[in-house]
């Protein structure tokens, strides 16, 4: 079975008070629209059609490399009108699945199960049952269980209206019928709107059964309208993460404080402390300890390694065993080796760091390579910068860096050598020997500190 996907992406979502088109709107780091069409690629669909309207060329812009086809509804006359812009798309394939851009939290293994118990059938719903069916169409069954039609809400009468079963959106239908079907909708409803779930009474009428399964959890279909449904579902998304993490394995020290943008991959007895973030590709490695309040991107953590309250790391590696922080930056391209320390406000940037050596205090570190057992004092700064171009600063195995030193790029430190405290080296620095470079001291004898005028 070839299969061809829709996303309904063309509502305004006038209700977000925004001039940001809705499905653009991000959730866990990512705009709804992306998380819905991860799980159309999760399906193997040979041809996903995402159908935008509002906004314009904004979505398609914003979603660029996603290898998806794009139909624009340039008016917005109903959900079947919307999926009818996007048949010609899915010419070649079998059946069509509709989902929608602002209903991101869908389960892959949901609509496998949607595509699989209908399979017998040209036309399958996703329903559920809930304790308030307001706002949704109802699922009209004959006493038989077979389904009839839906029924949307503002056309709902009497007993329709206590129907608890209700339609998700979500259809699975073979592509020739459901273009059959959707030429022969029409708009005599309370909206004047050209309804998709129209097609089931279609369907009946032809004398098909409709097939029907249900998601494991009321979230996975639930809709983003408005800023406080997008966090209710923000919160939800997150505590699904949580809860994934830590029967993984993972120690969470409070998963109401805890925020992944991304994707994150861990070894054995990781733990991470309260309000960590992760954004992009992280992997933390077996027993990795995470402090609270930081903010990881795009980086790994090797094992052993301790990463201390408040850093912010953001495309770096840290190797084994290593100590980091606290209130430590590392920047992209920046690399640590086993058994390193970074302290309390240290800040390293596309620099190397090797085993065993040191930087622990008010210290930045720009475009360095430092070899082993490098002891850097507090307060060095590699001057990196000359306003125009970025030069390399290279400190060899064993030396040591004293207090408040400023390396003048390009400049080398050889193996074993100590400069010596508030040093500004210029020029390289032998190996093995002792560098200092700063003024003369000097006493002013009979100097008197200036003082105010006495006022008048």
């Amino acid at each position: 079975m070839k299969l061809g996907v829709a996303v309904l992406a063309a509502g305004q979502g006038t209700r977000m008070c925004s001039d940001l088109p809705k499905v653009l709107h991000p959730l866990a780091g990512r705009p709804l629209l992306a998380h819905v069409l991860a799980a159309a690629k999760a399906l193997e669909a040979e041809r996903v059609c995402v159908v935008y309207g509002h906004g314009g060329e904004a979505v398609p812009a914003a979603m660029a490399g996603q290898g998806c086809a794009w139909a624009e509804q340039a008016e917005r006359l109903g959900t079947a009108h919307a999926v009818l812009q996007a048949m010609p798309a899915l010419a070649g394939t079998d059946r069509v699945l509709v989902l929608y851009g602002d209903v991101p939290l869908i389960r892959p293994e949901t609509l496998r199960r949607l595509i699989e118990h209908a399979a017998a059938a040209p036309l399958g719903l996703l329903t559920m049952h809930l304790a308030d069916p307001t706002g949704y169409g109802r699922i009209v069954r004959a006493h038989d269980g077979r389904i009839l039609r839906i029924v949307e809400q503002n056309d709902a009468v009497g007993a329709e209206l206590a129907i608890d079963e209700v339609n998700t959106g979500m259809v699975i239908a073979d592509r020739a019928r459901l273009a059959d079907w959707l030429g022969r909708v029409g708009n005599a409803n309370a909206q004047g709107e050209f309804y998709l779930t129209d097609i089931v009474a279609l369907a009946v009428a032809d004398g098909e059964t409709v097939g029907c399964a249900a998601p494991h959890d009321e979230q996975e279909v639930a809709g983003v309208n408005d800023r406080v449904q997008l966090a209710i579902l923000e919160r939800w998304f997150q505590a699904r993460e949580a809860e994934r993490l830590m029967r993984s394995g993972v120690s969470l020290a409070d998963p109401a404080r805890f925020d992944l943008r991304g994707r994150l991959e861990t070894g054995r007895d990781v733990a991470i402390d309260i309000n960590c973030v992760f954004e992009g590709e992280v992997h933390l490695g077996d027993r990795v300890r995470i402090g609270p309040n930081c903010v990881l991107r795009d980086c790994a953590i090797g094992p052993d390694t301790q990463i201390f309250a408040n850093c912010v790391i953001d495309g770096a590696k840290v190797g084994a065993a290593a100590l980091v922080g606290p209130f430590s930056r590392l920047r992209p391209e920046a690399e640590l080796a086993d058994a390193t320390h970074v302290g309390n406000f240290v800040e390293i940037k596309k620099a190397q760091v090797g085993r065993g050596s040191k930087v622990n205090h008010l210290t930045y570190v720009g475009d360095a390579r430092i070899g082993s057992d490098v002891n850097v004092g507090a307060g060095t700064i590699t001057c990196n910068y000359d306003g125009a171009n970025k030069h390399l600063t290279v400190i060899g195995d064993g030396a040591f860096i004293g207090s408040n030193t400023a390396l003048v790029a390009p400049v080398t430190v050889g193996e074993g050598a100590t400069i010596g405290a508030g040093t500004t080296l210029g020029r390289d620095a032998p190996p093995g020997k002792l560098t200092v470079a700063r003024p003369k001291q000097v006493t002013i004898e009979g100097w008197k500190r200036p003082t105010k005028a006495p006022k008048a």
